[in-house]
């Protein structure tokens, strides 16, 4: 059975890009295109990864990530951040936000594959 992983992103060329990168890698992708959304379907769809943008409207990738991890449902879903923000601080800030793993765009399609097997436990 494919693994799922819910695409959290709110820039539709990103979202095709990545999308279609995700499903050549072998895993059924859903999309939300802001973190309420992003909340919503990690509580009903229980993916086994989320891939998070982290500058969105209605809610932010971090405050998105907050409340995934506040719920029992869905506090253990690794969360990946992928995002444009560079800066170590950005990154540091990612991961003492929740974020499981950081990724900085642009990023290769073997980047992201390396780092989702390794969060989803793919090898």
């Amino acid at each position: 059975m494919k693994k799922k992983i819910l695409l959290v992103e709110d820039h539709q060329v990103t979202i095709d890009l990545l999308k279609q990168a995700l499903e050549l890698l072998g895993y059924d992708v859903m999309v939300a295109k802001n973190g309420l959304q992003a909340v919503e379907k990690a509580g009903a769809e229980l993916p086994d990864l989320i891939v998070m943008d982290i500058a969105m409207p209605k809610m932010d990738g971090l405050e998105a990530t907050s409340q995934i991890r506040k719920n029992p449902k869905t506090q253990g879903i690794p969360i990946l951040a992928a995002t444009a923000r560079i800066a170590q601080a950005n990154r540091e800030q990612c991961l003492a936000g929740g974020c499981d793993e950081y990724i900085a765009k642009p990023f290769t399609h073997r980047e992201l594959g390396a780092i989702i097997r390794k969060l989803v436990g793919d090898q």
